[in-house]
């Protein structure tokens, strides 16, 4: 899912700290507040750069006593603590109040507050330093690789800057009243009994000696700044959703604060949302996560889905490059910010992924069905063409109909599919497959990106191009079906391998098989019944590796694990060749398991049976809030709406098959078409209020094998 190799590992985040997050800069700190060097994921970041790394606040010699830590909004916390009187007695009556913003820096407004009946002079220090690190080494846990850091106090400022690369990055820390040393900023108030004192402490990020647009200021209010603007009207403007269960619909609310947190925007082109992958170490545009989320969040805006594509298709591969892996029409894996490149190692964006370029073509495609702007589909359009020349050019290496990858350069990503760790792709007796490598999920992504083309010239009368595309459909599912399928096992293969011999483990990346639909219709049963099997659904959802298999570990990254959003894509496809009650029984399990993560999913977790434990199991490094995950309980709410729209044939799908515990369901605002539709739905019974005069509704379900990547099914 992301840039994770064998050598890039992240160091585990502590526990119980508290991540916020605006736009593509976060800040991880501990429960108090405070960010100790010694923590080594801990720190503040903008642009890939840790702009702080270390933050802490001692009161007459001693740290706060944390009391509570409450984050009313991902770019936003307060932390509240007790300070000791300063003969050193616990029982005190100084309660400390800092509240923490987030964005193109970071500001604490932190407040002392003496409840005591006598003044107190009190001694405050903030022991502060900013290593520079570019987030690659932070998340590694590898040393700085730039230069000595130099510190200087010009006026009431601490500057603390480092070279790399040619490029000066920095941190300017200030507080008004402070007494500024090269390594703390101290302050000596007396409290009046019963009084307060407060400083607000702002740092202010430095590229090459130069702050980002609309730094944090002491005259300024932080809720007034771009990013908060844009954080509550997206709060106003997603569908309101209720639900008779409770803990479902808190799930959905999440789903919907997570994706609105995890939004980042082109400066160059404000109005286009893009999605980051996920907090904290993945921050950042990449093109399969996004792409992949924005569409399982078409319920909440498909705005998500049309900034992805505008945004990819600006940074779509142009010329060959080895070093960055990028190639004509390929869709980026990644694009950073920080002096250090990366992957790339020679720009900003690394392009090794084999599947976000056919899903560049198949999300346009399900947005064409959606109502997408006619002008922003024709711009699109020549990148979808771009990028469909790439699959046959670079993306199908031996001329055999199937997509594969094998990384240019030793730097790059070993695999380059969504499981992309080094051991992710191995046979059933345990042995790791070698490249280049043809994974099965991939050729449905291809198979969909023919379709979806083939479905956008049928809307624009282009006879002979529906047909094309069509056609090369059709023989890519035929070969995919004799080539791929292991009858004597009765499910798919992950991959071919080098020699094209059949990677036999059995994984769930063939539910994403069934959702894109390149599956045979009379194979369909024998893969639901294998997904379901006891070896690959926990329960909780399905494992990316059956229990069965020699590589099988519930605590691996992805030889077993759970991922919600594989799970829900799985779903997805169990759906669509009309397995309603093995839907229903995955949705539920993932829909559950949310509620023991307090409503939000995490990227993953461990892929323990339900009957071991009466709770998921967390996975250490797991993202939370992680897009795709916070797209899943959209998806699954989708697939039980059954809501399929296709104005380009101009009909709606609604036939709900919604738990009977789930009582009455309502989304309203919806975007469709430029309109604003009101979903309303309770078990098999389900209305639209608002639907345009043009559009039928079809209280049926999609035709299981309907081309696309939206289709679903169940009867």
């Amino acid at each position: 899912m992301t840039a994770w190799n064998a050598d890039a590992e992240t160091t585990i985040t502590e526990a119980g700290s508290v991540i916020l997050v605006e736009g593509s800069s976060f800040c991880i700190s501990s429960r108090s507040g405070d960010i100790r060097p010694d923590g080594e994921t801990n720190g503040a970041f903008f642009q890939d750069t840790r702009i702080l790394s270390r933050w802490e606040l001692n009161i007459n010699g001693f740290p706060r006593e944390p009391l509570a830590a409450q984050r009313p909004d991902a770019f936003e916390a307060t932390f509240v603590g007790r300070a000791k009187w300063p003969d050193g007695r616990f029982d005190s009556p100084l309660v400390v109040r800092q509240q923490r913003h987030v964005g193109p820096g970071l500001q604490d407004d932190i407040t002392l507050e003496n409840f005591s009946a006598e003044p107190v002079d009190c001694s405050i220090e903030l022991l502060v330093d900013a290593d520079q690190a570019d987030l690659f080494d932070v998340k590694g846990g590898r040393p700085n690789r730039h230069s000595a850091l130099t510190r200087s106090v010009r006026g009431n400022e601490l500057v603390v800057e480092a070279v790399s690369d040619g490029q000066r990055r920095g941190s300017a820390i200030r507080a008004a009243g402070a007494e500024v040393s090269e390594y703390a900023l101290r302050f000596h108030p007396t409290i009046p009994a019963r009084g307060k004192w407060s400083t607000s402490v702002i740092v202010v990020p430095l590229v090459n000696r130069v702050s980002p647009d609309e730094t944090f200021t002491e005259a300024g209010k932080p809720r007034l700044r771009t990013g908060v603007k844009r954080h509550r009207a997206w709060e106003k403007s997603v569908p309101p959703i209720t639900l008779g269960e409770s803990s479902v619909e808190a799930t959905l609310r999440w789903s919907q604060r997570d994706l609105g947190s995890l939004r980042i925007f082109d400066p160059g082109h404000p109005e286009r949302v893009a999605v980051a992958a996920g907090a904290p170490w993945f921050m950042a545009l990449f093109g399969r996560d996004a792409l992949l989320s924005s569409y399982m969040a078409l319920l909440i805006d498909p705005d998500l889905a049309s900034g992805t594509l505008q945004t990819l298709a600006d940074i779509q591969g142009t010329k060959v490059d080895h070093d960055s892996e990028e190639e004509p029409g390929r869709i980026p894996h990644e694009v950073r910010l920080g002096v250090t490149p990366g992957l790339s190692r020679s720009g900003k964006a690394y392009y090794g992924t084999v599947d976000a370029t056919p899903l560049f073509v198949g999300v346009l495609g399900e947005l064409s069905r959606w109502g997408l702007s006619e002008d922003i589909i024709e711009a699109l359009l020549p990148h979808a063409d771009r990028a469909l020349d790439w699959i046959q050019d670079y993306g199908d290496r031996d001329g055999d109909g199937f997509v594969e990858y094998r990384r240019a350069t030793d730097h790059g990503l070993a695999n380059q599919g969504w499981k992309d760790s080094w051991d992710g792709i191995n046979f059933a007796d345990g042995t790791i497959a070698e490249a280049p490598i043809a994974l099965c999920e991939v050729q449905g992504y291809v198979y969909s990106a023919y379709l979806a083309r083939a479905g956008i010239a049928r809307a624009a009368g282009e006879r002979k191009t529906e047909q094309h595309w069509a056609a090369r459909a059709a023989v890519l599912k035929e070969e995919f079906n004799k080539r791929f399928w292991l009858p004597d096992k009765g499910y798919f293969a992950i991959a071919l391998d080098r020699d094209k011999k059949p990677v036999d483990s059995c994984a769930s990346n063939m539910g994403h098989c069934l959702w894109t639909g390149i599956v045979d219709e009379e194979k369909a049963p024998s893969v639901v019944r294998r997904l379901m099997s006891r070896e690959m659904f926990t329960g909780w959802g399905i494992r990316t590796l059956a229990s069965d298999m020699v590589a099988y570990n519930p605590v691996s990254y992805h030889n077993g694990s759970v991922w919600p959003h594989d799970t829900a894509l799985a779903a997805t496809g169990i759906m669509r060749y009309g397995f309603v009650d093995e839907a229903k029984k995955v949705a539920r399990g993932v829909l559950e398991a949310a509620a023991h993560f307090d409503g939000q999913l995490p990227e993953l977790f461990c892929g323990f049976d339900r009957s071991e434990f009466h709770a998921p199991v967390s996975y250490p490094t797991a993202c939370a809030p992680q897009a795709w995950a916070a797209a899943t309980p959209v998806q699954l709410m989708r697939i039980l709406l059954r809501f399929d729209p296709d104005l380009t044939r101009d009909v709606v799908h609604l036939a709900p098959i919604l738990p009977e515990e789930f009582g009455d369901f309502k989304a309203e605002d919806v975007k469709l078409a430029g309109s604003r539709i009101t979903l309303s739905a309770k078990g098999s019974e389900g209305s639209i209020e608002g639907l345009p005069a043009d559009l039928k509704l079809l209280k049926e379900p999609r035709p299981p094998l309907d081309t696309q990547l939206g289709g679903q099914s169940g009867d």
